[in-house]
């Protein structure tokens, strides 16, 4: 968790996905990463997204993005951190410090975690998870460079009450007023961890669909 989540052409992100379209690392690179920029519809790990970074001068930018680090030894892309201990992670602590970024959504899946009565784990029914009196999605992230192209992961922190039934983590999420301090790497991040939104409204993927 978090490994899913949705992108639906809305007003507020239309223009995010349209800047990832013009992007010159986008432009300079289709051949090269061999990747179509995922525009709408469900993201899976190792998609080509919008991300929001700060350029070299500073100023929010859209940029493509890969979902995942590759770790040597790892077979798939490590597609989360922990925002409890990536200070620490040696593969983490430099994109905790200075390169942070804001993933754009308009929800994010996770699927009912259960124990059966003789302890088995289940894994139940899929949900579309997002922050309530939010017009957006903001999955907050770090990033690095692999071969010469940008890979973020997502963060993650404890649930929220509401949502505790369904995982054990959730997103780290902010409000849209928090992304220009969060991608800005002079700050501290740990200061804008007490503002995380944690009261989510959810619904049944299936009850979406019908």
């Amino acid at each position: 968790m978090c490994c899913r989540y949705y992108m639906e052409m809305s007003p507020e992100l239309r223009p995010i996905v349209e800047a990832a379209q013009r992007s010159g690392l986008y432009q300079k690179n289709i051949a090269r990463i061999a990747k179509p920029l995922t525009t709408e519809g469900e993201v899976f790990p190792n998609m080509l997204v919008p991300v929001l970074a700060s350029n070299r001068a500073g100023e929010k930018t859209v940029f493509p993005m890969i979902w995942g680090y590759n770790i040597e030894g790892i077979k798939r892309p490590i597609a989360n951190a922990r925002s409890e201990t990536a200070a620490e992670k040696p593969a983490f602590k430099d994109g905790w410090a200075t390169h942070r970024c804001v993933i754009p959504a308009s929800w994010y899946y996770e699927w009912e975690h259960t124990v059966s009565p003789a302890g088995k784990a289940k894994t139940g029914e899929k949900y579309a998870v997002m922050p309530r009196e939010e017009g957006m999605t903001w999955l907050c992230g770090i990033y690095r460079m692999e071969s010469s192209y940008p890979h973020f992961v997502i963060l993650t922190r404890e649930p929220g009450e509401s949502i505790a039934f369904l995982h054990d983590r959730m997103p780290f999420l902010l409000p849209e007023t928090a992304i220009d301090k969060w991608i800005d790497p002079t700050v501290n991040p740990h200061v804008l961890l007490p503002l995380a939104l944690t009261e989510m409204a959810f619904e049944k993927e299936a009850a979406r669909r019908t």
